[in-house]
């Protein structure tokens, strides 16, 4: 997978979020892949080779969590 700089990241989220309701840059999650507590607008994108674009956790590609492996803090 290949990293892709997202400018805006906002706008990202915006159009990119897969839930309903798109989470705020400054939200803290954690992390159950790698047990972190993150800040959701340090988010990284990256590409696989069949062109899909993840939403991952800032910590890969060290960590593999995406989007859907962020839950509240204190959970």
């Amino acid at each position: 997978m290949t990293e892709i700089k997202i400018g805006d990241k906002q706008k990202y989220l915006l159009e990119n979020y897969p839930f309903a309701e798109p989470l705020k840059l400054t939200d803290k999650k954690k992390c159950i892949h790698c047990g972190e507590i993150i800040t959701v607008g340090d988010f990284k994108v990256f590409k696989d080779a069949f062109g899909d674009e993840y939403i991952c956790c800032p910590n890969a590609p060290d960590c593999d969590g995406t989007v859907i492996d962020w839950i509240p803090v204190g959970e």
